[in-house]
């Protein structure tokens, strides 16, 4: 064999109790389990003494926006080092492919605070194809970090077919974006994905959404929205996504499926009670969500859509004129912005991450009302000034969530585990390093949440089994040698709010395809990742 784990406890991912064995590896498969003490143990080129560590699968990232850090890191121990083998990204409706030369420089804009502005970026694809043939090649025909699997985002679909208009697409333009989504998944992308608080693909109404899930229903993919409230209208919003997935028979997987803001708290049992009737009754869903309380995202999403209409540039100038900047804050600051689900902003709760422009650096980590106190002026004009100066770049956490709802929804039988995590800016969201030992440290072993069979099975065969992957997500013989091996006892993100990109302990060993990814707790120059294409 290549390869033998010694001593493992085998937490296998189907939720059974953990077993004592020897795991071995060959061409990056798994390739015989010997319980202890069931016969001749196995021998390798290369033997790993787990001395009763944890051995599981990879751990998949169901909600991931490395779309282009996984091009331009080829460490990535952001997402390596917590035992992620698989990232999903192409999330909430906005991402570089399907594009053309039009559509890709405004989306470059539009989501330069997820992923900077892709200037140290050779964008050589166009299509979906095109763009997982590229995170094949990696870094000079070797791959990349971990494994990624694409979804076809609606809203960059959207502005192929009808730019960034505020309005019910023609018949001609839904069959377009038909086109459009069956020509990414033929090409190998596994669902679809909206961002129904983000302009352009919030101006979809219900009727063109379930037009689009019918394509991916058609082709066993799942439909992933972001959906069109957390906050004032969230129960109304999870219903609407529920009700149109089942009008066209398509698989529901909510991307971080949380209960946010004040009128929100203690009603997550309200949302999973929805779930489990509409579950009881037939319908597939599942939902991914990140082991923390603040949220994130971008400053400019806070506006309200039709102050995006047209797109970057017409925001800018909208932001730009005085009459129409008034208008904006009014809607922001006492009526409640669709893109800040229906709630006053509360300029307390926003606190910049990152900007892009290194002379706005005074900003990051600090609320938005902070810095506004600092300069004695109105919260709405230091917003203001930000976005404009650094081109609606400036990323920020959310501080609105609530604990409670966070470990209800955790235990569903229907959750995955997604880190949501945006790695651009100075001080990003510590889940984009610590989600997934955040989980096993916090959650599991300090409160008791979830048992560690639970918590393995929810970040490993779950997510598998959403992605119809036959053989990633558990330890069984011919599955792929996707694996993590950690120590129960210390394993904990590292990363905080103050310290964000700090690595995890207790994770010494990860495999991908059976090759060391991390090494005694350290990034190996090994490049496994792939992409990985609908079956």
């Amino acid at each position: 064999m290549e390869l033998v784990i010694r001593g493992a406890d085998v937490i296998d991912g189907t939720g059974q109790a953990r077993y004592r064995a020897d795991v071995a590896v060959d061409g990056g498969r798994i390739a015989a389990i010997v319980p202890e003490g069931s016969g001749a143990r196995p021998t390798a080129h290369r033997m790993v003494e787990a001395d009763g560590l944890a051995l599981s699968p990879g751990f998949i990232d169901m909600h991931a926006h490395s779309d282009l850090a996984l091009l331009r890191d080829p460490d990535h121990s952001a997402k390596a080092a917590q035992g992620v083998t698989l990232e999903v990204i192409g999330q909430d409706g906005l991402s570089y492919a399907p594009v053309d030369d039009r559509t890709l420089a405004q989306i470059r804009t539009a989501i330069t605070g997820w992923n900077g502005d892709g200037s140290d970026i050779d964008f050589t694809w166009r299509t979906v194809g095109e763009f997982l043939d590229r995170l094949d090649h990696g870094f000079d025909g070797q791959g990349i970090a971990v494994n990624a699997a694409y979804l076809i985002p609606q809203g960059t679909v959207r502005m192929l077919a009808l730019g960034w208009e505020g309005r019910d697409a023609t018949p001609a333009e839904v069959e377009r974006m038909k086109a459009l989504v069956a020509e990414g998944l033929e090409q190998g992308a596994v669902g679809l994905s909206s961002g129904l608080t983000y302009t352009p693909g919030m101006y979809a109404s219900d009727a063109e959404l379930t037009e689009l899930c019918r394509v991916v229903a058609a082709y066993d993919g799942y439909y992933c929205p972001h959906h069109r409230s957390y906050g004032a209208g969230a129960l109304r919003a999870y219903e609407e996504m529920v009700t149109l997935s089942r009008e066209a028979s398509c698989a529901l997987h909510l991307a971080h499926a949380t209960m946010n803001f004040d009128l929100n708290k203690g009603r997550a049992p309200e949302l999973l009670a929805l779930l489990d009737a509409a579950i009881a009754d037939g319908a597939d869903i599942t939902l991914d969500t990140y082991p923390y309380l603040p949220g994130c995202t971008t400053l400019a999403a806070m506006l309200p859509s039709w102050a995006a209409e047209g797109g970057p540039d017409a925001a800018l100038a909208r932001l730009r004129d005085d009459a129409e900047a008034e208008r904006i804050r009014r809607v922001v600051e006492e009526e409640g912005a669709d893109g800040c689900h229906g709630v006053p902003i509360n300029w307390d709760t926003i606190e910049i991450s990152g900007v892009n422009d290194p002379a706005l650096t005074e900003y990051v980590g600090k609320t938005v009302a902070t810095s506004a106190r600092e300069r004695a002026e109105a919260p709405w004009v230091t917003a203001r000034r930000l976005l404009l100066d650094d081109h609606l770049g400036p990323t920020i956490l959310q501080h609105v969530g609530h604990e409670e709802n966070v470990q209800a929804i955790m235990k569903h039988p229907a959750h995955t585990g997604g880190s949501d995590g945006i790695l651009n800016g100075a001080k990003p969201h510590p889940r984009a390093y610590g989600t997934f030992p955040q989980y096993l440290g916090r959650y599991v072993r300090e409160l008791g949440v979830l048992t560690l069979e639970e918590c393995v099975a929810h970040l490993t065969a779950r997510p598998a089994a959403r992605l119809r992957l036959p053989d990633r997500g558990r330890i069984r013989e011919g599955y792929r040698a996707d694996l993590v091996l950690f120590d129960p006892e210390t394993v904990a993100a590292g990363s905080t709010l103050e310290a964000p990109r700090t690595l995890p302990t207790g994770i010494p060993h990860v495999f991908i395809d059976g090759r060391s990814v991390i090494e005694d707790g350290r990034r190996t120059d090994v490049l496994a990742g792939r992409a990985i294409r609908r079956a």
